[in-house]
């Protein structure tokens, strides 16, 4: 009977919310054109899951017992034999996070810091120089994403745990009561949505969808292409190359008097 609190409030909304941001952002990368303010979208939603990330590490080091990196089933012959023991039908359970949970949670981290920094760079000017990199990272955070849902699938129905509903309740089964957290955190979880509704607020005032921009910390970074921009270069390039053509027919025109 899953009876036993096991991941504390905060641990659970960051949890969704980083879901939903990585999700948004992706769904418009892959399906809005870059000259749409849309676009831009899906930069502001990588900046939040960056600033959610950092929040996250934080909470590693002084949240409750099972929310914190030191619960993290992180040694490589763990999670071999964790694999083994899903070929073998083993019953073995885990409190917190399984080793392949654990491991990936630790990568999309590290893939999400990765694409909030890329995502910065690109915004600066940098984007030939980083897009690359940046697609790579996307592309390999939504293979990460879909073998953890395949391996939340193949768990519970291999082990008979429900742990999918423990990032909802928070509560999973144990066989002793000392697993178990004193408190779900709420004053936590009351901060978290605070702060994230204030970063989220602040990138919004600060953004300017007319041209794209977005206004931080004394910086002005392009968060799209900007079309009136793109218009006005191409004009510019029409009107001198029409500028050229006149001075040729001008010079023709003498030459041939002459």
């Amino acid at each position: 009977m899953r009876s036993h609190l096991v991941y504390d409030l905060p641990t659970r909304l960051f949890h969704w919310l980083f879901s939903g941001l990585f999700l948004l952002s992706f769904v418009i990368a892959q399906t809005v054109d870059d000259e749409s303010v849309i676009f831009s979208y899906h930069m502001l939603a990588g900046f939040m899951l960056g600033g959610l990330v950092v929040w996250r590490l934080l909470w590693g080091i002084v949240g409750s017992q099972h929310a914190r990196f030191t619960g993290f089933n992180l040694n490589p012959l763990q999670l071999k034999d964790y694999f083994l023991g899903i070929l073998s039908g083993s019953k073995k359970r885990w409190i917190g996070h399984n080793p392949a949970s654990s491991w990936a949670a630790v990568t999309m981290f590290a893939l999400a810091l990765g694409l909030a920094i890329t995502g910065y760079l690109m915004s600066t000017g940098n984007k030939e120089a980083f897009e690359d990199i940046h697609e790579f990272l996307a592309n390999t955070f939504i293979v990460v994403v879909v073998l953890h849902v395949a391996g939340i699938i193949l768990h519970t129905v291999r082990h008979q745990d429900a742990i999918a509903l423990s990032m909802i309740d928070g509560k999973k089964e144990a066989a002793t009561s000392d697993t178990s957290i004193p408190s779900s955190r709420p004053f936590a979880a009351v901060l978290l949505v605070a702060l994230v509704a204030a970063g989220g607020i602040y990138l919004f005032k600060n953004f300017d969808s007319q041209n794209q921009t977005l206004g931080i910390f004394g910086q002005t970074l392009q968060l799209g292409e900007n079309e009136s921009e793109s218009e006005n270069e191409t004009e510019g390039g029409e009107n001198e190359h029409d500028e050229h053509n006149d001075g040729a027919m001008r010079l023709n025109t003498q030459s041939k008097k002459s």
